[in-house]
Protein backbone atom coordinates (compact mmCIF):
# COMPACT_ATOMS: atom_id res chain seq x y z
CA UNK A 1 0.00 0.00 0.00
CA UNK A 2 1.44 3.48 -1.13
CA UNK A 3 1.63 6.29 1.40
CA UNK A 4 -1.43 8.23 -0.83
CA UNK A 5 -3.12 4.87 -0.13
CA UNK A 6 -2.64 4.88 3.20
CA UNK A 7 -3.44 8.12 4.07
CA UNK A 8 -6.73 7.99 1.94
CA UNK A 9 -7.26 4.87 4.22
CA UNK A 10 -6.88 6.47 7.69
CA UNK A 11 -9.36 9.42 6.54
CA UNK A 12 -11.82 6.55 5.79
CA UNK A 13 -11.23 5.22 8.98
CA UNK A 14 -11.68 8.75 10.90
CA UNK A 15 -14.88 9.58 8.78
CA UNK A 16 -16.21 5.86 10.03
CA UNK A 17 -14.87 6.23 13.67
CA UNK A 18 -14.31 9.51 14.69
CA UNK A 19 -17.84 9.71 16.43
CA UNK A 20 -17.53 6.32 18.00
CA UNK A 21 -14.25 7.07 19.29
CA UNK A 22 -15.19 10.70 20.75
CA UNK A 23 -18.45 9.30 22.12
CA UNK A 24 -16.52 6.54 23.73
CA UNK A 25 -13.80 8.14 24.83
CA UNK A 26 -16.38 11.39 26.85
CA UNK A 27 -17.96 8.76 28.53
CA UNK A 28 -14.35 7.95 30.32
CA UNK A 29 -13.26 11.46 30.62
CA UNK A 30 -16.66 13.17 31.33
CA UNK A 31 -15.44 16.19 28.99
CA UNK A 32 -16.48 16.37 25.65
CA UNK A 33 -13.62 18.99 24.69
CA UNK A 34 -10.87 16.61 26.19
CA UNK A 35 -12.44 13.84 24.64
CA UNK A 36 -12.25 15.38 21.10
CA UNK A 37 -8.58 16.41 21.89
CA UNK A 38 -7.56 13.05 23.01
CA UNK A 39 -9.58 11.52 19.43
CA UNK A 40 -7.33 14.08 17.28
CA UNK A 41 -4.07 12.76 18.85
CA UNK A 42 -4.81 9.54 17.95
CA UNK A 43 -5.43 10.42 14.58
CA UNK A 44 -2.09 12.22 14.76
CA UNK A 45 -0.24 8.98 16.20
CA UNK A 46 -2.33 6.66 13.19
CA UNK A 47 -0.84 9.62 10.61
CA UNK A 48 2.68 8.84 12.15
CA UNK A 49 2.70 4.96 12.14
CA UNK A 50 0.54 3.95 10.36
CA UNK A 51 1.98 4.49 6.83
CA UNK A 52 5.17 2.33 8.43
CA UNK A 53 2.99 -0.31 9.88
CA UNK A 54 0.27 -0.58 8.00
CA UNK A 55 -3.62 -0.02 8.95
CA UNK A 56 -4.45 -2.45 11.71
CA UNK A 57 -7.04 -5.05 11.33
CA UNK A 58 -9.03 -3.05 14.13
CA UNK A 59 -8.88 0.76 13.45
CA UNK A 60 -11.17 1.89 15.32
CA UNK A 61 -9.97 -0.47 18.78
CA UNK A 62 -6.43 0.77 18.15
CA UNK A 63 -7.25 4.48 17.35
CA UNK A 64 -9.25 4.20 21.24
CA UNK A 65 -6.17 2.21 22.66
CA UNK A 66 -4.09 5.12 21.48
CA UNK A 67 -6.70 7.85 23.12
CA UNK A 68 -6.90 5.96 25.80
CA UNK A 69 -3.13 5.80 26.76
CA UNK A 70 -2.70 9.97 26.26
CA UNK A 71 -5.67 10.39 28.19
CA UNK A 72 -3.84 8.69 31.39
CA UNK A 73 -0.73 10.44 30.45
CA UNK A 74 -2.17 13.42 30.37
CA UNK A 75 -4.31 12.72 33.83
CA UNK A 76 -0.71 11.79 35.52
CA UNK A 77 0.81 14.68 33.85
CA UNK A 78 -1.49 17.49 35.67
CA UNK A 79 -0.77 17.51 38.72
CA UNK A 80 -3.25 20.18 39.99
CA UNK A 81 -6.13 17.69 38.74
CA UNK A 82 -4.08 14.39 40.31
CA UNK A 83 -6.49 13.91 43.25
CA UNK A 84 -9.56 14.64 41.22
CA UNK A 85 -8.44 11.91 38.44
CA UNK A 86 -6.51 9.39 40.44
CA UNK A 87 -9.74 7.16 40.45
CA UNK A 88 -10.59 8.12 36.74
CA UNK A 89 -7.30 6.65 35.82
CA UNK A 90 -7.47 3.24 37.51
CA UNK A 91 -10.99 2.85 36.12
CA UNK A 92 -9.06 3.49 32.20
CA UNK A 93 -6.34 1.33 32.89
CA UNK A 94 -8.43 -1.73 34.01
CA UNK A 95 -11.23 -1.08 31.24
CA UNK A 96 -10.94 -4.01 28.74
CA UNK A 97 -9.72 -3.52 24.94
CA UNK A 98 -11.87 -1.77 23.24
CA UNK A 99 -14.53 -3.77 20.75
CA UNK A 100 -16.91 -1.41 19.82
CA UNK A 101 -19.26 -3.40 21.04
CA UNK A 102 -23.37 -2.85 21.38
CA UNK A 103 -22.71 0.05 24.35
CA UNK A 104 -21.38 2.31 21.71
CA UNK A 105 -24.34 3.14 20.42
CA UNK A 106 -25.92 4.52 24.40
CA UNK A 107 -22.63 6.68 23.98
CA UNK A 108 -23.73 8.18 20.83
CA UNK A 109 -27.04 8.21 22.41
CA UNK A 110 -25.38 10.23 24.59
CA UNK A 111 -22.96 12.31 23.05
CA UNK A 112 -26.27 13.86 21.06
CA UNK A 113 -27.93 14.52 23.99
CA UNK A 114 -24.95 16.18 25.68
CA UNK A 115 -24.02 18.32 22.65
CA UNK A 116 -27.65 19.61 22.03
CA UNK A 117 -27.68 20.39 26.16
CA UNK A 118 -29.66 23.86 26.82
CA UNK A 119 -27.04 25.44 28.13
CA UNK A 120 -25.80 25.84 24.41
CA UNK A 121 -27.37 27.88 21.76
CA UNK A 122 -29.56 26.22 19.34
CA UNK A 123 -26.23 26.89 16.44
CA UNK A 124 -23.34 26.08 18.39
CA UNK A 125 -25.85 22.73 19.36
CA UNK A 126 -25.88 21.73 15.40
CA UNK A 127 -22.63 22.86 14.98
CA UNK A 128 -21.09 20.63 17.65
CA UNK A 129 -22.95 17.37 16.64
CA UNK A 130 -22.11 17.47 13.51
CA UNK A 131 -18.44 18.18 14.18
CA UNK A 132 -18.60 15.25 16.98
CA UNK A 133 -20.50 12.83 15.54
CA UNK A 134 -20.16 13.23 11.98
CA UNK A 135 -16.70 13.91 11.32
CA UNK A 136 -17.35 17.10 9.55
CA UNK A 137 -14.74 19.54 9.06
CA UNK A 138 -16.03 23.77 9.92
CA UNK A 139 -16.07 24.44 6.03
CA UNK A 140 -18.62 21.48 5.77
CA UNK A 141 -20.79 22.56 8.82
CA UNK A 142 -20.64 26.00 7.60
CA UNK A 143 -21.75 25.26 3.99
CA UNK A 144 -24.42 23.09 5.59
CA UNK A 145 -25.29 26.68 7.66
CA UNK A 146 -24.93 29.46 5.16
CA UNK A 147 -22.71 30.65 7.85
CA UNK A 148 -18.86 31.61 7.73
CA UNK A 149 -16.41 29.34 8.91
CA UNK A 150 -14.94 31.87 11.44
CA UNK A 151 -18.05 32.16 12.70
CA UNK A 152 -18.92 27.93 13.09
CA UNK A 153 -15.30 27.62 14.57
CA UNK A 154 -15.95 29.64 17.19
CA UNK A 155 -19.28 28.44 18.18
CA UNK A 156 -17.63 25.27 18.19
CA UNK A 157 -14.66 26.46 20.21
CA UNK A 158 -17.02 28.32 22.87
CA UNK A 159 -19.71 25.31 23.16
CA UNK A 160 -17.06 22.66 24.55
CA UNK A 161 -15.62 25.32 26.61
CA UNK A 162 -19.38 25.64 28.35
CA UNK A 163 -20.04 22.31 28.48
CA UNK A 164 -16.49 22.09 30.16
CA UNK A 165 -17.55 24.95 32.55
CA UNK A 166 -21.13 24.12 33.08
CA UNK A 167 -19.93 20.64 34.09
CA UNK A 168 -22.75 18.76 31.68
CA UNK A 169 -23.23 15.12 32.92
CA UNK A 170 -22.31 12.66 29.86
CA UNK A 171 -25.55 10.97 30.31
CA UNK A 172 -29.61 10.77 28.43
CA UNK A 173 -32.20 12.72 30.43
CA UNK A 174 -34.57 11.16 31.99
CA UNK A 175 -38.73 11.69 32.51
CA UNK A 176 -39.41 15.56 32.50
CA UNK A 177 -36.05 16.75 30.92
CA UNK A 178 -36.01 14.43 28.23
CA UNK A 179 -38.92 16.24 26.68
CA UNK A 180 -37.56 19.42 26.69
CA UNK A 181 -34.22 18.60 25.42
CA UNK A 182 -36.14 16.45 22.15
CA UNK A 183 -36.44 19.15 19.66
CA UNK A 184 -33.22 20.29 19.38
CA UNK A 185 -31.60 16.49 19.05
CA UNK A 186 -34.28 15.69 16.40
CA UNK A 187 -33.14 18.90 14.71
CA UNK A 188 -29.69 17.26 14.97
CA UNK A 189 -30.17 14.18 13.22
CA UNK A 190 -32.18 15.23 10.79
CA UNK A 191 -29.33 17.42 9.78
CA UNK A 192 -26.97 15.00 10.01
CA UNK A 193 -28.99 12.49 7.84
CA UNK A 194 -29.53 15.29 4.95
CA UNK A 195 -25.33 16.01 5.51
CA UNK A 196 -25.53 11.65 4.24
CA UNK A 197 -28.09 12.11 1.66
CA UNK A 198 -27.44 15.02 -0.21
CA UNK A 199 -23.37 15.92 0.75
CA UNK A 200 -22.58 19.60 0.84
CA UNK A 201 -19.13 19.35 -0.15
CA UNK A 202 -16.75 16.13 -1.80
CA UNK A 203 -16.52 13.81 -4.36
CA UNK A 204 -19.75 11.99 -3.64
CA UNK A 205 -23.19 12.85 -4.01
CA UNK A 206 -24.30 10.79 -0.64
CA UNK A 207 -22.63 9.74 2.59
CA UNK A 208 -24.33 6.61 3.47
CA UNK A 209 -22.59 5.97 6.78
CA UNK A 210 -24.14 9.75 8.00
CA UNK A 211 -27.33 8.51 6.88
CA UNK A 212 -27.16 4.92 8.70
CA UNK A 213 -26.05 6.74 11.75
CA UNK A 214 -28.84 8.91 11.32
CA UNK A 215 -31.75 6.25 10.99
CA UNK A 216 -29.90 4.46 13.68
CA UNK A 217 -29.99 7.85 16.21
CA UNK A 218 -33.59 8.03 14.86
CA UNK A 219 -34.96 4.41 15.63
CA UNK A 220 -33.19 4.87 19.32
CA UNK A 221 -34.76 7.79 19.95
CA UNK A 222 -38.44 6.01 19.03
CA UNK A 223 -37.78 3.73 21.81
CA UNK A 224 -36.57 6.11 23.96
CA UNK A 225 -39.61 8.16 23.43
CA UNK A 226 -42.38 6.12 22.40
CA UNK A 227 -45.14 8.76 23.03
CA UNK A 228 -43.53 11.60 21.18
CA UNK A 229 -44.80 12.06 17.78
CA UNK A 230 -42.65 14.34 16.42
CA UNK A 231 -39.69 11.66 16.98
CA UNK A 232 -42.07 9.30 14.78
CA UNK A 233 -42.57 11.70 12.54
CA UNK A 234 -39.02 12.35 11.85
CA UNK A 235 -38.13 8.84 11.65
CA UNK A 236 -40.94 8.44 9.01
CA UNK A 237 -39.40 10.70 7.07
CA UNK A 238 -35.73 9.47 7.50
CA UNK A 239 -36.96 6.14 6.63
CA UNK A 240 -38.97 7.21 3.77
CA UNK A 241 -36.30 9.51 2.33
CA UNK A 242 -33.72 6.72 2.64
CA UNK A 243 -36.10 4.18 0.94
CA UNK A 244 -34.67 6.70 -2.51
CA UNK A 245 -30.71 5.96 -1.62
CA UNK A 246 -29.88 3.14 -4.46
CA UNK A 247 -32.13 5.36 -6.86
CA UNK A 248 -30.57 8.65 -6.36
CA UNK A 249 -26.94 7.41 -7.47
CA UNK A 250 -26.10 6.27 -11.42
CA UNK A 251 -23.88 4.18 -12.50
CA UNK A 252 -21.49 6.39 -13.10
CA UNK A 253 -22.37 7.66 -9.42
CA UNK A 254 -23.98 10.69 -11.02
CA UNK A 255 -27.07 12.01 -8.72
CA UNK A 256 -30.43 10.93 -10.13
CA UNK A 257 -33.05 13.67 -9.47
CA UNK A 258 -36.46 12.18 -7.48
CA UNK A 259 -38.99 13.01 -10.79
CA UNK A 260 -36.03 10.79 -13.16
CA UNK A 261 -35.60 7.84 -10.75
CA UNK A 262 -36.09 4.35 -11.08
CA UNK A 263 -39.13 3.80 -8.74
CA UNK A 264 -38.63 -0.10 -8.66
CA UNK A 265 -34.90 0.76 -7.32
CA UNK A 266 -36.48 2.22 -4.29
CA UNK A 267 -36.62 0.21 -0.96
CA UNK A 268 -40.41 -0.68 -0.31
CA UNK A 269 -39.74 -1.97 2.83
CA UNK A 270 -38.12 1.06 4.31
CA UNK A 271 -41.21 2.70 2.52
CA UNK A 272 -43.28 0.19 4.74
CA UNK A 273 -41.54 1.10 7.58
CA UNK A 274 -41.88 4.84 7.38
CA UNK A 275 -45.36 4.53 6.15
CA UNK A 276 -45.71 3.20 9.70
CA UNK A 277 -44.04 5.33 11.88
CA UNK A 278 -46.24 8.37 10.01
CA UNK A 279 -49.49 6.51 11.01
CA UNK A 280 -48.32 6.22 14.47
CA UNK A 281 -47.34 9.82 14.54
CA UNK A 282 -51.10 10.89 13.24
CA UNK A 283 -51.93 8.20 16.00
CA UNK A 284 -50.25 9.88 18.66
CA UNK A 285 -51.91 13.56 17.12
CA UNK A 286 -48.51 14.65 15.72
CA UNK A 287 -49.00 17.85 13.40
CA UNK A 288 -45.40 19.12 13.70
CA UNK A 289 -43.00 20.30 10.93
CA UNK A 290 -41.71 16.71 11.19
CA UNK A 291 -45.05 15.01 10.79
CA UNK A 292 -45.51 17.13 7.53
CA UNK A 293 -42.26 16.74 6.14
CA UNK A 294 -42.93 12.62 6.24
CA UNK A 295 -46.27 13.42 4.75
CA UNK A 296 -45.05 15.10 2.38
CA UNK A 297 -42.32 12.32 1.35
CA UNK A 298 -45.33 9.92 1.98
CA UNK A 299 -46.91 11.18 -1.18
CA UNK A 300 -43.40 11.01 -3.27
CA UNK A 301 -43.61 6.98 -1.97
CA UNK A 302 -47.17 6.08 -2.92
CA UNK A 303 -46.68 7.25 -6.39
CA UNK A 304 -45.42 4.26 -8.58
CA UNK A 305 -44.82 7.15 -11.70
CA UNK A 306 -43.61 10.58 -11.06
CA UNK A 307 -46.37 11.44 -13.22
CA UNK A 308 -48.62 10.04 -10.74
CA UNK A 309 -47.49 12.56 -8.01
CA UNK A 310 -50.20 14.48 -5.84
CA UNK A 311 -48.21 17.87 -6.45
CA UNK A 312 -51.95 19.87 -4.63
CA UNK A 313 -51.67 17.77 -1.69
CA UNK A 314 -47.69 18.26 -1.11
CA UNK A 315 -49.04 21.96 -2.03
CA UNK A 316 -50.96 22.12 0.62
CA UNK A 317 -48.80 19.91 2.96
CA UNK A 318 -45.89 22.77 1.98
CA UNK A 319 -48.46 25.78 3.20
CA UNK A 320 -48.77 24.16 6.53
CA UNK A 321 -45.65 23.18 6.92
CA UNK A 322 -44.89 27.72 6.11
CA UNK A 323 -47.08 28.27 8.90
CA UNK A 324 -45.46 26.42 11.19
CA UNK A 325 -41.88 26.18 10.66
CA UNK A 326 -41.36 29.71 8.28
CA UNK A 327 -38.38 29.74 6.72
CA UNK A 328 -36.80 31.03 3.48
CA UNK A 329 -35.87 26.92 2.35
CA UNK A 330 -39.43 26.16 2.96
CA UNK A 331 -40.75 28.74 0.99
CA UNK A 332 -38.16 27.64 -1.70
CA UNK A 333 -39.54 23.97 -1.37
CA UNK A 334 -42.93 25.17 -1.73
CA UNK A 335 -42.07 27.46 -4.77
CA UNK A 336 -41.37 23.90 -6.50
CA UNK A 337 -44.41 22.33 -5.30
CA UNK A 338 -46.67 25.14 -6.24
CA UNK A 339 -44.94 24.93 -9.75
CA UNK A 340 -45.76 21.19 -10.37
CA UNK A 341 -49.13 21.84 -9.15
CA UNK A 342 -50.36 24.74 -10.97
CA UNK A 343 -47.48 25.91 -13.38
CA UNK A 344 -43.42 27.28 -13.14
CA UNK A 345 -44.69 30.85 -13.48
CA UNK A 346 -46.33 30.58 -9.83
CA UNK A 347 -43.41 28.88 -8.38
CA UNK A 348 -41.50 31.44 -10.18
CA UNK A 349 -43.24 34.07 -8.76
CA UNK A 350 -42.59 32.66 -5.15
CA UNK A 351 -38.86 31.92 -6.05
CA UNK A 352 -38.47 35.41 -7.38
CA UNK A 353 -39.03 37.19 -3.88
CA UNK A 354 -36.81 35.20 -1.65
CA UNK A 355 -33.77 36.56 -4.33
CA UNK A 356 -32.77 39.65 -2.02
CA UNK A 357 -33.28 37.39 0.75
CA UNK A 358 -29.50 37.13 3.15
CA UNK A 359 -30.01 33.97 4.09
CA UNK A 360 -30.33 32.22 1.13
CA UNK A 361 -26.86 34.23 0.00
CA UNK A 362 -24.98 31.82 -0.65
CA UNK A 363 -27.52 28.81 -1.11
CA UNK A 364 -26.88 27.15 -4.83
CA UNK A 365 -30.93 25.62 -4.85
CA UNK A 366 -31.81 28.84 -4.99
CA UNK A 367 -30.52 29.58 -8.35
CA UNK A 368 -31.12 25.97 -9.18
CA UNK A 369 -34.44 25.87 -8.73
CA UNK A 370 -35.23 29.59 -10.37
CA UNK A 371 -32.91 28.02 -13.61
CA UNK A 372 -35.65 24.70 -14.14
CA UNK A 373 -38.37 27.00 -13.30
CA UNK A 374 -37.26 29.69 -16.61
CA UNK A 375 -36.35 26.53 -18.52
CA UNK A 376 -39.68 25.32 -18.48
CA UNK A 377 -40.75 28.89 -19.35
CA UNK A 378 -38.71 28.68 -22.41
CA UNK A 379 -36.28 31.94 -20.79
CA UNK A 380 -33.34 29.68 -21.51
CA UNK A 381 -30.61 32.47 -21.42
CA UNK A 382 -31.92 33.45 -18.05
CA UNK A 383 -31.99 29.76 -17.11
CA UNK A 384 -28.78 29.15 -17.97
CA UNK A 385 -27.23 31.90 -16.23
CA UNK A 386 -28.72 30.90 -13.02
CA UNK A 387 -27.82 26.84 -13.45
CA UNK A 388 -24.07 28.52 -13.95
CA UNK A 389 -24.16 30.51 -10.81
CA UNK A 390 -25.46 27.65 -8.95
CA UNK A 391 -22.67 25.25 -10.66
CA UNK A 392 -20.18 27.98 -8.95
CA UNK A 393 -21.71 28.01 -5.51
CA UNK A 394 -21.99 24.34 -4.81
CA UNK A 395 -19.40 22.63 -3.34
CA UNK A 396 -20.23 19.18 -4.54
CA UNK A 397 -18.37 18.24 -7.47
CA UNK A 398 -20.92 15.75 -8.57
CA UNK A 399 -24.18 18.38 -8.14
CA UNK A 400 -21.21 20.93 -9.70
CA UNK A 401 -21.39 18.39 -12.83
CA UNK A 402 -25.04 18.05 -12.71
CA UNK A 403 -25.66 21.80 -12.87
CA UNK A 404 -23.19 22.71 -15.60
CA UNK A 405 -24.59 20.47 -18.41
CA UNK A 406 -28.37 21.50 -17.51
CA UNK A 407 -26.38 25.09 -18.27
CA UNK A 408 -25.16 23.78 -21.30
CA UNK A 409 -28.42 22.36 -22.20
CA UNK A 410 -29.85 25.69 -21.98
CA UNK A 411 -27.44 27.30 -24.22
CA UNK A 412 -28.69 24.93 -27.02
CA UNK A 413 -31.92 26.03 -26.28
CA UNK A 414 -33.15 22.76 -24.95
CA UNK A 415 -34.73 20.96 -21.74
CA UNK A 416 -33.46 17.57 -21.85
CA UNK A 417 -34.47 16.89 -18.44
Amino acid sequence: MTATDTHRAIDAVWRIESARLIAGLARLVRDVGLAEELAQDALVAALEQWPESGVPRNPGAWLMTIAKRRAIDQIRRNENLRRKYALLANELEDEPEPELTATIGDDLLRLVFVSCHPVLSKEARVALTLKLLCGLSTPEIARAFLASESTVAQRIVRAKKTLSDAGVPFEVPEGAELAPRLSSVLEVVYLVFNEGYSATAGDDWMRPALVEDALRLGRILAGLAPKEPEVHGLIALLEIQASRARARIGTDGEPVLLLDQDRTRWDYLLIGRGLQALERAVALGGEGPYVLQASIAACHAQARRAKDTDWERIAALYDKLADAVPSPVVELNRAVALAMAYGPAVGLELADQLVDDPSLKNYHLLPSVRGDLLAKLGRFGQAQAEFERAASMTKNERERTLLTERAASCAQGVMDW
